[in-house]
């Protein structure tokens, strides 16, 4: 089947996390978009649920920092919460 260039504007940082995530499935972003892009015609729709977080601000900002610091390799890390607990009482 013959395929056509297509240009799309994407945040930067974005579509690294994307290329991250999507390598480790074994697959590029042209091949992520076209699955998503057959999935919305299967669907007549989009293959998700679009909704407004009902998380507040604070929550939302804690997990960009948890998932942020779960990729640092230089970030301390705690074997069990008692021992974060100690820690932090220390």
């Amino acid at each position: 089947m013959a395929t056509v260039p297509t240009q799309i504007r994407i945040e930067e940082n974005l579509k690294k996390q994307a290329t991250e995530l999507f390598s480790q499935l074994g697959l590029d972003m042209s091949g992520a978009m076209n699955i998503f892009l057959k999935q919305c015609v299967l669907r007549g729709g989009l293959p998700f649920e679009v909704v407004v977080p009902q998380y507040k601000a604070e929550v939302i900002s804690a997990m960009e920092e948890a998932r942020i610091l779960s990729k640092d390799p230089d970030a301390k890390r705690y074997v069990s919460f008692s021992e974060a607990m100690e820690d932090i009482d220390a």
